[in-house]
């Protein structure tokens, strides 16, 4: 049965008040509250069911057949919804608006929120360790404004790039977008490209917020940006009724301030994941991140993503890290005091527009009693980070939140005792007043002169005042006591305060629930009045504790600090690359990387397996790391500043797009060259081998030739075509170098040392036999390489095809090897030993 095809005037009044708010959110799953449950209808309780493997049921609506509906409780609906969000929907939370105690007839209800990929605001839904973008993009024709926020810390920012697919997807991809608001479908080559190949949810909206939030704007005068955040702006408040009032200035983000690098050099450099698993584990964020928060972890990767080029801000950088370095005790301190910290990114998030329960209110309280010590640290050490203590708005939570309190807001014990005196005494009387009948005891007796009277309480019969039979001729009509309960010796009354008492004790429960989440209310409201200082807090801890975190690995991994020059000059001294040598079980070798002004490329030879990759990953991960402003692993290094990393390291097929190795040998190639400056690093990793030897080959000199003649930028081209040495002589900045290997007894030995000069054998038949190919291959293969080095290459196209082998034949026997393996050492005579070792002589010759 489908939503559409019912009959409305059939309908029961609740269900006619689902369809019209249904109405609204036709492309969202509607969570409906109903009491204790969420429950969804018609096609959203077929998706839900489906995606959640809940069990469908039935719904009686006024309808001759029940409707489709499934539901879940709405005290753990959060992973429900996380599971669906994830699963790329949106999801629209109806709530119900009064309290159904006091209505007759439906429940008033509504949507108050959606939630979508790029909006999620509760930090347990989210990687710690990443921003949750949402972007809009609107395009200019000269240009495409991309305004992007991370809801759930109020991070908002604005950057104008080239109207070009390829550097829009390089862009959204480099920051984590989730979501994208275009203005309409017409670019559907990019549209299809972010859905289908990259999972990235798209929305659309022509629409933009006026006359609201126009602080955001404060410090942009160019029209288009401001359009781009008034475009963003609407869908977040009108369409999925977020409150961004957390939402900080609006951050224009100036490309050219940072170390270009495609979401190809992300990737081939494993900066934030391997390549093969996908993974944070061994990759460099996963060996450089010594942070002690989520917001320090984020704000490390967006240093190591955004690498600088000012030279001043890299250097202040290094300062600081030696002056952490140099106050070793107060370092490990303020890291012990950082691991008291929560995420106050996110929780500032949750606490204006998210399910803030008391929980996250101790852990805001948590947070802020670490302050005045860290900030009189940071003074110690003469750090620039500048820590609001908030002293007062630590004092309230810590008078007002129960230490231990539930993580639903309508459970009761949220608030502390003596913090509302309204809240204390009805406390009192929920727990059977004693205070309450003491005291209350106590004023009868002196206003009745009975000694003997007592005030008591029961559940069965509530508050009464006990009278003994003797006493009784001295309660007098002026009191208004009313008889309750006869004993065998005393006579039970009570009196008009009793009554309201006990009528406050049987609505005590209530009440105090009601009251403590309007308490609660008061000090959300309150820390709402901070928000703007815990959030400048929260950022100043982000960046002491990225910072912390590069010292840390500075002394941990052996790094030194970089001179950065002018002058286009490469000087790495026993260079290494830190992930290698950190999961790496040998001993792992450094080596030298020098470039002088005049030489552009380093054209390296040498076999596979002997670390030529390594190698080229070795020093742009080094350029990046001393750019990020992080020391960097080596004896010494000596660089200049580059504007852009280009690499093409390893093979891989782009099988979504039908692109074939070479082609996307050819596209990298392509971008490269075409955007490359002379202050960039070009990093290739046997370009041309995804095609003929001789187109490749002539490919890969034209490439070196071009660079080398027309952009002159710093390059590292590895290579197995050993024709290509002779370029050295031929083209001027073109320098040979070789991973140097030592061949013994057919055996190979890889050193992974870098050296000057050129080698002209790639080893291949070794590493094939050292990957245990069968002997037959090997041998055979063996053959016909020496056959193709002894005949004139122009005929060695012909050779191979003289060559006749039956695979299925064993190998030809080795008369010496036979011989050696017959013999019993431990029963050999040494006379014996001689003869034998006269035999093997004959037999070589």
């Amino acid at each position: 049965m489908k939503r559409m095809e019912v009959n409305r005037d059939q309908l029961s009044p609740m269900m006619i008040q689902y369809m019209t708010i249904k109405d609204n959110y036709p492309e969202e799953l509607l969570f409906f509250r109903l009491g204790d449950f969420y429950e969804l209808f018609f096609e959203d309780g077929l998706t839900a069911a489906r995606e959640l493997e809940l069990t469908l049921t039935g719904k009686n609506a006024g309808l001759k057949e029940r409707i489709p509906m499934c539901g879940v409780p709405f005290h753990a609906v959060q992973p429900y919804i996380e599971k669906l969000v994830n699963k790329g929907y949106k999801v629209a939370i109806c709530e119900q608006l009064e309290d159904p105690k006091g209505v007759k007839g439906v429940v008033k209800r509504g949507v108050i929120q959606v939630i979508s990929k790029g909006t999620i605001v509760d930090y347990e839904m989210l990687n710690a360790y990443d921003k949750n973008f949402i972007a809009s993009i609107l395009d200019f024709k000269s240009a495409v404004i991309i305004t992007y926020a991370d809801v759930s810390t109020g991070n908002l920012y604005v950057s104008a790039i080239n109207n070009n697919n390829e550097e829009i997807i390089n862009f959204l991809l480099n920051i984590n977008v989730k979501e994208v608001i275009f203005a309409n479908e017409d670019n559907p080559e990019l549209l299809s490209i972010l859905k289908s190949n990259y999972g990235i949810d798209i929305n659309y909206s022509n629409e933009y917020l006026e006359k609201k939030y126009e602080y955001l704007l404060k410090d942009i005068k160019d029209m288009r940006y401001s359009m781009g955040v008034k475009h963003l702006l609407y869908y977040l408040v009108i369409k999925e009724l977020k409150d961004v009032s957390h939402f900080q200035r609006a951050i224009i983000i100036n490309n050219d301030e940072y170390l270009e690098m495609d979401v190809h050099t992300r990737r081939n450099l494993e900066l934030n994941e391997t390549i093969r698993l996908k993974e944070r584990t061994n990759s460099l964020i996963w060996l450089i991140d010594q942070t002690k928060t989520a917001m320090g972890s984020r704000k490390l990767k967006e240093w190591l993503n955004q690498p600088l080029k000012d030279i001043n801000k890299i250097n202040d950088r290094y300062d600081q890290i030696e002056k952490i370095n140099t106050e070793f005790i107060i370092k490990e301190e303020l890291r012990k005091l950082l691991a008291e910290v929560y995420d106050l990114e996110r929780l500032g998030g949750k606490v204006i527009c998210g399910s803030l329960n008391a929980r996250d209110m101790l852990q805001i309280k948590n947070s802020i009693a670490q302050l005045p010590i860290i900030e009189e640290y940071i003074q110690q050490i003469g750090l620039p980070y500048k820590i609001t203590k908030q002293e007062a708005l630590f004092n309230l939570l810590a008078a007002g939140i129960y230490e231990n309190p539930p993580i639903g807001l309508k459970e009761g014990f949220l608030i502390k005792d003596n913090y509302n005196a309204e809240l204390d005494e009805l406390k009192v009387i929920r727990s059977g007043g004693k205070k309450f009948i003491s005291e209350l005891e106590a004023q009868e007796r002196a206003k009745t002169g009975i000694k003997t009277l007592k005030v008591g309480y029961t559940k069965v019969f509530g508050y009464f005042i006990e009278v003994s039979k003797g006493q009784l001729s001295a309660i007098k009509p002026e009191f208004g006591w009313e008889r309750r309960q006869t004993l065998t010796n005393a006579e039970r009354f009570i009196s008009p305060l009793l009554k309201e008492k006990e009528a406050l004790v049987l609505n005590a429960e209530e009440k105090i629930i009601e009251l403590e989440y309007e308490l609660f209310n008061q000090i959300k409201a309150e820390i709402r009045n901070h928000i703007y200082e815990l959030q400048d807090t929260a950022n100043a801890l982000a960046e002491l504790d990225a910072i912390i975190s590069l010292a840390v690995g500075a002394e941990e991994l052996n790094l030194v600090r970089p001179q950065l020059v002018e002058a286009r000059h490469i000087e790495i001294i026993e260079g290494r690359h830190p992930v290698v040598e950190k999961v790496n079980r040998n001993a792992y070798v450094p080596n030298d990387c020098i470039m002088s002004e005049l030489v552009h490329t380093l054209l390296i030879t040498g076999p596979n397996m002997a670390g030529k990759s390594t190698y080229l990953r070795q020093l742009a991960i080094i350029i990046i790391m001393a750019q990020m402003g992080s020391f960097v692993p080596a004896k010494k290094a000596q660089l200049p500043i580059f504007d852009k990393i280009f690499t093409r390291i390893g093979a891989s097929d782009d099988l979504v797009a039908g692109e074939s190795t070479f082609m996307v040998e050819m596209k990298e190639a392509q971008r490269a060259i075409t955007n490359a400056t002379n202050q960039s690093l070009i990093l290739f990793d046997e370009l041309g081998r995804g095609t003929a030897t001789y187109d490749g080959m002539s490919l890969a000199q034209a490439i070196l030739e071009y660079i080398n003649q027309n952009i002159k930028c710093k390059t590292l081209f590895s290579t197995h075509y050993h024709e290509l040495t002779d370029l050295e002589s031929m083209v001027a900045g073109i320098k040979n170098v070789h991973v140097a290997a030592i061949e013994e007894a057919g055996e190979i030995t890889f050193l992974h040392k870098v050296k000057n000069g050129a080698v002209d054998k790639s080893y291949g038949i070794h590493v094939a036999r050292l990957a245990k190919l069968p002997p037959a291959i090997i041998q055979r293969a063996d053959n016909i390489l020496k056959i193709y080095e002894s005949e004139d290459k122009r005929k060695s196209h012909k050779i191979a095809e003289q060559c006749v082998l039956v695979f299925d034949e064993e190998p030809q026997k080795n008369e010496i090897v036979e011989k050696i393996r017959n013999v019993d050492p431990l029963n050999i005579t040494p006379i014996e030993a001689m003869n034998l070792l006269y035999e093997l002589k004959q037999l070589d010759k």
